[in-house]
């Protein structure tokens, strides 16, 4: 762990990549010509290589970190604060805040990020899990109205018991739906994701910094390669995914070994949801990810006989012989309602 005397004292080079995310290249045309990715568009952000350091850049994370005593990031917690208050901008830009908006942080650090969602005019929910850090933000923010913060872990916590009033009570008699937007731990993505998705009935936007490897996974991964897996069909099947940009590492303190992205969930609300029951659905998705490499027809024998199987991926114009990697999105719904009926 980089101690903060360690730091140098000039800060770090504004590093915002506008670059679209780095994949393999596309494998070749399935025998039915289809891809899972339903034609997910990439946002080339504007460059802001020359952008000047803002209020809440290096130096102000130093102050911050060093205002109640010096605070070393917990790696444990995935703790890497932002440097680079364009990139803040850029992500609170990426969700749209405006004015009146309740917004979702999911740990505000320093509190870098907070800062540019209330400059925006949003109120915000913050949910730390580090007390010190939260302490933080209530000492940062002491007199605005329009912040909340609250000492909880996010993979534990109620958002629909504790956030949902809130949002309700900011919001008044209006039914506007809360955004989320948070430079999240890495090592709970996936986690929140898995959280955040089926809640379109609460938040209309989900904007996420995960690591890059994983917001291009996420974003747009297709059939018949390695990175096809059932996150990708429970995001799809919650959201449409869009790949904003990618942030370099040295804009994060620690500094990490990978680099960030932002990313973008737009929810669908219930009657978006393809017409099946989401446990049963996903029940049988995991099951045949579990046997990856095998045939459909073996992987879910657990559900009906293997000629059961066969006649229902005939009916949908599969082959018999098809694998979990082989399917869209809406093969398995189909495929699902097909054995449901069986």
């Amino acid at each position: 762990m980089v101690a903060l005397t360690s730091l140098s004292p000039a800060p770090p080079r504004p590093s915002l990549t506008p670059a679209a995310p780095r994949r393999r290249p596309p494998p070749g045309p399935s025998p039915r010509g289809r891809t899972y990715s339903r034609s997910i568009r990439i946002l080339r952000a504007a460059t802001v290589a020359d952008a000047a350091p803002g209020a809440d850049d290096y130096h102000s994370t130093v102050r911050s970190l060093n205002s109640r005593g010096r605070h070393v990031p917990r790696k444990s917690l995935g703790q890497n604060y932002m440097l680079n208050s364009k990139v803040n901008e850029e992500l609170v830009a990426a969700a749209g805040v405006e004015e009146g908006d309740v917004v979702l942080e999911i740990g505000p650090g320093t509190g870098s990020l907070t800062a540019a969602l209330l400059e925006a005019g949003a109120t915000v929910f913050a949910v730390e899990k580090d007390k010190h850090m939260a302490t933080l933000v209530k000492d940062r923010f002491g007199s605005t109205e329009r912040l909340k913060v609250i000492e909880e872990d996010i993979t534990k916590f109620h958002i629909r018991s504790h956030f949902v009033p809130f949002m309700k009570e900011k919001h008044h008699a209006t039914e506007k739906p809360a955004k989320v937007v948070s430079n999240l731990p890495f090592n709970v993505s996936t986690e929140v994701v898995k959280l955040l998705l089926p809640m379109g009935d609460v938040f209309s936007v989900v904007v996420l910094m995960l690591q890059d490897e994983t917001a291009v996974r996420l974003a747009d991964a297709s059939i018949q390669t390695p990175e096809y897996r059932p996150i990708n069909l429970f995001v799809n099947f919650y959201s449409e995914p869009e790949y904003k940009f990618r942030v370099d590492r040295e804009n994060f303190f620690p500094r990490p070994k990978v680099d960030g992205a932002v990313i973008s969930f737009k929810l669908k609300n219930s009657e978006g949801y393809p017409p099946v029951a989401p446990k049963t659905f996903f029940s049988m998705v995991n099951s045949a990810f579990n046997g990856k490499r095998k045939m459909l027809r073996k992987s879910l024998q657990h559900l009906c006989t293997s000629s059961e199987i066969e006649a229902a991926l005939h009916n949908i114009g599969l082959p018999v012989t098809a694998r979990p990697s082989d399917l869209t999105l809406d093969d398995f719904v189909r495929l699902h309602n097909h054995l449901v009926e069986v």
